[in-house]
């Protein structure tokens, strides 16, 4: 069967190294990512060299202030860097996202002094983080998180369990919200914690529907003494902190989502392009036609709405509305892309013998992480018609 060469993305970017960032993204992809992808899935192989590289490469703090180590890139620029690495591998591009998730509390909450000291190295020292707000009993409802973080003298003393954490007993670092004081949301403060302190542990990965090759596990705080100078922004902050990470998080999820749909139809463009049924190729049908029309536009509008939400961002206005959206848009379009991609290539299409059925299991855990698309709709609803009315007794 001929192979049809997908096309890049046509991408309208707004510099010449803003392209070059393109460009290296797709060599590194192409050359180092893509060709081990399945079989790196298959045996659950975290692949640590590729985050290694990409921290030498300079694409691993983008969004960032050079000052620390980062690549002064506006969000637009990031988030298509990072589609062209989830096109790839989803564990990278998500990985990616993670560990950008994971600076930003320090980028933007630290203390000149701790910026100063800790984000070369996280934004290009080739350091891996991770982000600590899921509990076992808080998922959605974060704001009720049970871990501690008591005061001792010039310390803080963290106990409790995180959960769902991506790079869970492999990160260098964890960003860790954790309550300080009063119930809910005031009392929750943010603190950076080496990955090395003593007291802290991973459990036992995840058995995953798909994403094996990234470790997701609880971690465990058991008398984590982490010095006060670690503590990121004002005591009682941590989930004003946490909210503004996710607004920007999700915006990485979404570019995530599109390069993983935009996959599944090259995928699908190719097989249906070169296989022959009834004398011609099967692309000639207009069913599958209609099918392939649908998916392109799908993932079209997702690029241009998350884009939409980055350039907002990088332009101070307000986003969080537009993030939801485009989370909510891309992750459906990713599920619905990888679906339709199985069905277009038929019985191959369930095999592993071509990528589309992993596609479809990774495509699932996207509309749960970051808030799942339920969180995302309740979003979107009270920018539109304001908080909802809490019933009493």
């Amino acid at each position: 069967m001929p192979d049809r060469a997908p096309q890049p993305v046509d991408r309208q970017l707004p510099t010449d190294e803003a392209r070059d960032l393109i460009s290296l993204a797709r060599d590194i992809a192409q050359r180092e990512i893509a060709p081990r992808a399945a079989e790196e899935e298959d045996a659950g192989h975290f692949p640590r060299e590729v985050f290694t590289l990409l921290s030498r490469s300079g694409l691993l703090g983008l969004p960032y202030d050079s000052e620390y180590g980062g690549g002064d890139q506006p969000y637009e620029v990031y988030l298509q860097v990072l589609e062209e690495l989830a096109a790839a591998r989803l564990t990278v591009g998500l990985g990616v996202s993670v560990h950008s998730l994971s600076c930003h509390a320090l980028a933007n909450y630290g203390t000149k002094q701790q910026q100063v000291e800790y984000l070369p190295a996280m934004l290009g020292g080739g350091l891996l983080g991770a982000y600590c707000l899921s509990e076992p009993s808080s998922g959605s409802d974060a704001a009720s998180l049970r871990t501690k973080a008591v005061r001792d003298g010039d310390d803080w003393v963290i106990d409790g369990t995180k959960a769902w954490i991506t790079h869970g007993g492999i990160a260098d670092f964890y960003t860790v919200m954790a309550r300080t004081g009063e119930d809910g949301p005031r009392g929750i403060s943010a603190f950076l914690v080496p990955g090395d302190a003593p007291g802290l542990s991973g459990a036992v990965p995840e058995k995953k529907m798909g994403m094996k090759g990234s470790p997701t596990a609880q971690v465990h705080f058991d008398g984590v003494r982490v010095p006060d100078e670690r503590r990121l922004g004002e005591e009682g902050q941590g989930f004003a902190i946490a909210l503004s990470a996710l607004d920007s998080g999700r915006l990485g999820i979404a570019a995530c989502a599109i390069g993983l749909a935009q996959s599944a139809l090259d995928e699908a463009v190719a097989y249906a392009t070169g296989r022959q049924q009834f004398g011609r190729p099967i692309s000639d049908f207009q069913g599958l036609r209609f099918m392939l029309a649908d998916m392109a536009t799908q993932i079209e509008a997702g690029r241009a709405l998350y884009l939409a939400a980055a350039r907002l961002r990088d332009a101070g206005r307000p986003f969080a509305k537009q993030a939801a959206m485009a989370k909510l848009h891309c992750t459906d379009t990713a599920m619905k892309a990888t679906i339709d991609a199985v069905q277009v290539l038929g019985g191959y299409g369930y095999t592993a013998d071509f990528p589309v059925e992993r596609y479809m299991r990774e495509a699932k855990v996207l509309q749960i992480v970051e808030g799942t698309n339920q969180i995302q709709r309740m979003v979107i609803a009270r920018h539109l018609a304001g908080p909802e009315a809490h019933r009493t007794g």
